[in-house]
């Protein structure tokens, strides 16, 4: 599932613009699980007059089908592929295949427990779609809804993540071209060097968000779109050893451990926000130009060329 466009564009203009970016992820995780809600209710629909003169769990012969995708039998027994993984390091259909079974039977059980001790709580969930309806009992009816309560989480965390990814390398392009930072000055495909020797084995290649360049000298840029107080801004910064910190906020401690390590930064949820970004130009001696207009002027057409 990737973020769209115009997505990635609203959050870059939020971000540059001070304002917060989060929104734009929300509705963006509210549209794509209605649309799953809506397309595994006809599912559903379908399922339960197929089998309607079936005596087996219809539910687990037709959504823990071993046809289908690995993603959708996990996501259908109330797991998702990288719970699995965590779990077992693997991923591979038969393993997605043998953990979905065994956690859907446990979830199975767990339900018709709860339900005999709450007896005197009774639900009964109609889906019609095209006039014609269907009634699921309880159990089914709570299997039904924790499957899309799993969804949710699922799409929730990766939306969340492909943000991020996908708006790193465009923001700092965008902070680039409204200074007019000439092009050989900063990189986007560099990536960390692998270690040689007996060292090899142990270490693995890093992707850098960005560089900026000047004559040899190349500094490392990276972006973290994290909340306040997060810890992980001077853990990222060590790990790859980067020149340049940008993020949506930071904490009075985040500064300080930044500036201890002699980080340049920019948090674009403060009142000077992306101005700062010159400051850093100027001291890392980025050739670049005063940008004195209004960025909404601006941004529409960088973004146009960058994300094309």
């Amino acid at each position: 599932m990737t973020l769209t466009e115009q997505v990635a564009k609203n959050i870059i203009k939020r971000l540059i613009n001070g304002q917060d970016y989060r929104i734009e992820i929300i509705a963006l995780i509210n549209a794509e699980f209605l649309q799953f809600a809506i397309d595994f209710f006809k599912q559903v629909v379908d399922a339960k007059l197929k089998n309607q003169s079936v005596s087996i769990d219809w539910y687990k012969k037709e959504f823990l089908n071993p046809e289908l995708a690995s993603e959708e039998i996990a996501i259908n027994s109330g797991l998702n592929k990288k719970t699995i993984m965590n779990m077992y390091n693997t991923a591979t259909k038969k393993v997605v295949i043998n953990a979905s079974n065994e956690h859907y039977e446990i979830l199975y059980q767990s339900i018709t427990g709860l339900i005999e001790s709450q007896n005197e709580i009774d639900l009964t969930l109609t889906i019609k779609f095209r006039g014609v309806s269907v009634e699921l009992n309880i159990n089914e009816s709570l299997i039904v809804i924790n499957t899309l309560a799993v969804k949710r989480a699922a799409l929730r965390g990766g939306l969340w993540s492909t943000a991020g990814k996908r708006v790193e390398k465009p923001l700092m392009l965008t902070l680039c071209k409204l200074y007019s930072v000439p092009e050989q000055n900063y990189a986007t495909k560099l990536k960390g060097k692998k270690t040689k020797g007996k060292k090899a084995k142990n270490s693995f290649e890093r992707e850098i968000d960005f560089y900026l360049i000047e004559s040899k000298n190349l500094y490392k840029c990276e972006v973290k779109l994290m909340g306040k107080g997060n810890p992980e801004s001077a853990d990222a910064v060590i790990a790859r050893g980067s020149k340049v910190f940008i993020a949506d906020k930071l904490s009075d401690t985040n500064k300080s451990q930044l500036n201890s390590l002699k980080v340049e930064w920019v948090e674009l949820r403060n009142e000077i926000g992306y101005k700062r970004f010159k400051d850093i130009l100027e001291n890392l001696k980025i050739p670049h130009k005063e940008f004195t207009g209004n960025p909404d002027n601006e941004i529409d057409k960088i973004l146009a060329e960058i994300l094309k």
